[in-house]
């Protein structure tokens, strides 16, 4: 039976999926309306459409390390509330995703929705996710997810605040026990902490570093008693300010958060871990990921939104 605009239409108002998804499931029951409903109700698609518009911008960070220590990832998935974020269901969903993610070939979001769920191949990723939106009754998305390999060394994870804040950290280096291990945690916790954007200044590219001298030299220039110095003390100004913002938004510049005299550097730290442990340490690079960082986040009344629901 050929599928029709007037068909798919219908099953769109009757179930609320998405309008591919009904021609799909038109075409899979030869037009027979009440097995396509029933046919999207068990891919977990009807319903899920009528949730996708509101704004998932609370959820979980998640990460999973392989056994060898050698892979990890960090997944963020997201939801409408911090309420169904503590929810078990949820949490166990999403270490569902951080498990497909960890061993996964694609390359964006929209090849890993492709992806066959490793848990039950006869639905895609983004079917499974269709499905988990019906089940608990919020939208919710996977927003994004990365891996990091370390071959020579390994990588350790750390998530802060029951999933607020999730970090991979790479290390490369010739001894891996304990010690390193810690010393790797450690440095987890400083970046969950103090956020930084790069991992060293070899990083920054120059094209910033001029442009923050462009900002400075400006705010110098429109200062009655700093424009009067000498260039070259001007220049030292800039310089020194330009030193001072790096170690801030450069994790081994930065001051170590427990060095007990306030003033190592996290690289020092590092140094001292090596030559305690014989060993080659560099810390070649982090992943940090924020919950709803950069999200809108839907500013609703909630008793307001309860009263709603009653009276419906």
């Amino acid at each position: 039976m050929a599928v029709t605009a007037a068909m798919v239409k219908e099953l769109r108002e009757m179930t609320g999926a998405g309008m591919m998804d009904c021609k799909k499931a038109l075409a899979a029951t030869d037009g027979d309306m009440d097995k396509a409903v029933d046919f999207l109700r068990e891919k977990g698609l009807a319903g899920a459409q009528k949730k996708a518009g509101r704004i998932a911008a609370e959820g979980i960070v998640d990460a999973l390390v392989s056994e060898d220590g050698k892979t990890a990832v960090v997944v963020e998935v997201n939801a409408e509330t911090d309420f169904v974020a503590k929810n078990e269901k949820f949490q166990t969903y999403v270490r569902e995703v951080a498990a497909q993610a960890l061993t996964t070939k694609a390359a964006d979001m929209d090849a890993f929705f492709e992806e066959k769920w490793t848990l039950d191949e006869a639905l895609t990723v983004k079917e499974q996710l269709s499905s988990m939106i019906s089940i608990i009754g919020e939208n919710m998305n996977i927003r994004r997810f990365q891996q990091v390999h370390e071959e020579n060394g390994c990588v350790v994870s750390y998530i802060h605040a029951g999933g607020k804040i999730g970090v991979l950290v790479d290390v490369e280096t010739d001894v891996v026990n304990d010690a390193v291990k810690e010393m790797a945690k450690n440095i987890a916790m400083q970046i969950a902490a103090l956020k930084p954007l790069y991992t060293s200044d070899k990083e920054v590219d120059a094209d910033y570093i001029e442009k923050e001298k462009e900002i400075l030299l400006a705010q110098i220039q429109n200062d009655p008693k700093e424009s009067s110095k000498p260039a070259k003390v001007i220049e030292g100004m800039i310089n020194g300010r330009i030193n001072k913002e790096l170690k801030e938004i450069c994790l081994l510049d930065q001051t170590y958060v427990k060095a007990e005299d306030g003033k190592q550097s996290v690289a020092k730290y590092v140094e001292e871990v090596a030559k305690a442990n014989s060993a080659k340490i560099t810390v070649k690079g982090f992943v940090r990921f924020e919950t709803g960082e950069g999200l809108e986040k839907k500013n609703e009344d909630f008793a307001a939104e309860v009263a709603a629901q009653m009276s419906k």
